[in-house]
């Protein structure tokens, strides 16, 4: 029977279980999730939060991850600036980086979400405001989220990703996991 595990990865948390690469000790998932034979289906930067999925199903690992199958994933983005339409247009047509066009995204202005604290905050300028989007992707470049939204002139703030196809994060404490 194939194992899913939804895990509400924390800010700061390397999406992997062993950290040889830095001489500083990093937070890795080993400090989380003690399930033996699973596997992360994708990544999520050390600087993100919200839901990772593992698997000990190789193939369903290639098919969350791999961009040909152009599995949704949403994320709940706290940016810099107001998103004006133009911005969400944008996002919705496609940008364009610099390893080329992006597919177009589901993009709206949300309320802010009702998440947990970030641990370390988020930093709060008085004088730059801020608004919350919803973007849903199909493909999964390296930062994409992070740099379609500075391509537009709204730099991230914080990124939580939110849904993986029908898997969801929903009542999901950071730190925490559950078979899915």
């Amino acid at each position: 029977m194939t194992r899913v595990i939804l895990f509400n990865k924390p800010f700061g948390v390397l999406s992997q279980f062993t950290d040889a690469g830095s001489e500083t000790a990093r937070a890795t998932l080993s400090e989380f999730i003690a399930v033996p034979g699973v596997y992360p289906a994708g990544r999520l930067d050390r600087d993100s939060e919200g839901l990772l999925l593992l698997t000990d199903d190789g193939r369903l690992q290639a098919q969350i991850a791999d961009p040909r199958f152009k599995l949704p994933k949403t994320y709940l983005v706290q940016i810099e600036g107001v998103l004006g339409d133009d911005g969400l247009m944008a996002l919705r047509r496609g940008v364009l980086l610099k390893d080329g066009m992006t597919l177009p995204a589901e993009a709206e202005r949300i309320e802010p979400p009702q998440l947990w604290p970030r641990d370390p905050p988020v930093r709060f300028r008085k004088t730059v405001p801020d608004c919350w989007i919803s973007l849903t992707i199909r493909e999964g470049r390296n930062r994409q989220v992070r740099r379609m939204t500075a391509v537009i002139g709204n730099p991230a703030l914080r990124l939580v990703r939110w849904s993986i196809g029908e898997w969801t994060l929903a009542d999901l404490a950071p730190g925490a996991w559950r078979e899915g």
